[in-house]
């Protein structure tokens, strides 16, 4: 049930993200234990998403990277998630 909760909650923010502007500024405030929901509100959705495991029975474990930005400018950040969760977050300075 917690698990519907947290993927109800993500699609409402998916939705209402449009409304709201991204803060690219955001990105060094993202942490392990945060929900993918959370970073949606924050910082929107990931310029680019890969999956790193996706088996039947097993927590999704996924990719978000997010490409440099005026407000974050010359860092590329990777979060990955597992079961909808931060497990790490990584800032690489990208020229």
């Amino acid at each position: 049930m917690n698990m519907l909760k947290h993927a109800l909650a993500t699609v409402i923010v998916a939705g209402a993200t449009g409304a709201i502007a991204a803060d690219a500024s955001e990105r060094k405030f993202i942490r392990e234990g945060m929900h993918e929901s959370e970073i949606i509100l924050k910082i929107g959705k990931p310029d680019h998403e890969t999956f790193i495991k996706n088996e039947k029975g097993q927590p999704e474990e996924k990719s978000w990277s997010y490409f440099p930005h005026f407000r974050d400018s010359q860092t590329l950040t990777i979060i990955t998630l597992r079961g909808g969760v931060v497990a790490k977050v990584e800032r690489k300075i990208s020229r």
